[in-house]
């Protein structure tokens, strides 16, 4: 039997895959989870006890938590990157880097073919079809519910006529974690004037009143809230989910430009995100120049269309790095957050590099550092250009 990769979440997709590649495709499969971060121990026992029920070969486990860290999440922190202005790139960015780690995997066991559960419609085929033709193009990619053109209800039904039960209930939604934030799909998303249902959100809403905390920053990243100090900014992002998270804080729906050409909806649940990039955002505020923060948001703009259209591997991306990481020397402080059920504040910040020390003047006050003739003779420079085109175009 020829040896098939299949990237595995537990899902009825990869449920699916993991049935037909062997029943249908008569394949051995090894089935392989890259845990990013959104998987807790018991979650791993169960979808690889799963695994092994629908008969797969090998049941593996790739931990690239830390490498995704260190490779993607600092980087769209140091860059303040929503998509669209909206979403934190949750899901989106971990497939690229799921399937370096899947390629790897499939060079080191000899393996003909790698698989996935992507459909034909969404970005996920593109995003690991790409990263597999650039590492591995003498492995052939499977993409059985694409090829097939399966609904869900299809796969459910499939998944019966070989004996396995599925939770009806639970599979009209796609959600996927990650340390990043926690997508969620359903029939809701497929339309443009549906919200999805409190009872979608793997978090139930469960706060009342409000709560302030307080990020600290050190060069960017965060590694302390409150009085406690973590050992990596990965422990402070779990730690801030797990605070956020019944506050029902960071749930929206993102709309936008699919990579293949279509507008797509999904929602998401990411409060550890999107407070962070938040707080982070007015921290630079404080502590960056005018200048700096403008190039930063230009370049925020490519880095997260890039990142979300799976070009992680072209090398204009570690020149965007490279940049957000030389701002970030100072931006250390403290940012005080206010919680509230759905929302947060951000009220303020404490930094040793704050750019608006009352030495200099307080805006709207008084200034330390000009005189009223300065300001005169400033204003009068600084709309001559203007003025002498109006003068000639007096009639526009």
């Amino acid at each position: 039997m020829e040896k098939v990769v299949l990237a595995y979440s537990g899902g009825l997709d990869t449920s699916f895959c993991a049935v037909y590649l062997s029943k249908v495709l008569k394949l051995e499969v090894h089935a392989v989870l890259v845990n990013l971060g959104g998987f807790s121990k018991e979650e791993l026992e169960s979808t690889e006890a799963r695994a092994y029920a629908l008969g797969v070969c090998s049941f593996h486990v790739l931990d690239q938590e830390q490498q995704y860290y260190e490779n993607c999440v600092k980087h769209l922190v140091f860059g303040n990157v929503l998509k669209n202005s909206t979403y934190p790139l949750s899901v989106s960015s971990e497939r690229s880097f799921q399937a370096r780690a899947l390629a790897q995997h499939a060079l080191s066991l000899g393996a003909k073919y790698i698989a996935h559960g992507s459909t034909g419609a969404g970005n996920d085929q593109v995003r690991f079809d790409s990263i597999f033709h650039i590492l591995i193009p003498s492995i052939e990619i499977l993409t059985p519910i694409r090829d097939l053109k399966l609904s869900r209800n299809e796969e459910i039904a499939f998944l019966e006529s070989h004996g396995f039960e599925m939770n009806f209930e639970k599979s009209q939604y796609s959600i996927n974690k990650g340390l990043w934030g926690t997508s969620v799909g359903g029939k809701q998303t497929l339309t443009s004037n549906e919200a999805l249902p409190e009872s979608a959100y793997p978090t139930p809403v469960s706060r009342v009143g409000s709560q302030v905390v307080i990020l600290n920053f050190e060069k960017g990243e965060l590694w302390q809230i409150d009085d406690q100090k973590f050992e990596s900014p990965i422990e402070a992002i779990k730690f801030l989910s797990a605070l956020v998270q019944p506050f029902g804080i960071g749930r929206d729906t993102h709309v936008g430009d699919t990579i293949i050409g279509i507008k797509g909806r999904v929602s998401f649940e990411a409060g550890a995100p999107l407070l962070i990039l938040k707080a982070h955002h007015l921290l630079e505020k404080h502590t960056l120049t005018k200048n700096q923060l403008l190039i930063k948001d230009q370049l925020s703009l490519q880095y997260g269309n890039f990142l979300h259209d799976g070009l992680v591997l072209d090398p204009v991306m570690r020149s965007i790095e490279a940049l957000f990481s030389s701002t970030q020397e100072k931006v250390s402080g403290k940012v005080t957050v206010e919680l509230h059920p759905y929302y947060f504040s951000l009220i303020g910040v404490e930094s040793p590099n704050d750019l608006m020390a009352s030495e200099f003047g307080s805006y709207g006050e008084m200034n330390n550092a000009w005189s009223e003739r300065d300001v005169k003779g400033f204003s009068k420079i600084y709309s001559n250009a203007l003025s002498i085109y109006h003068q000639i175009h007096k009639n526009e």
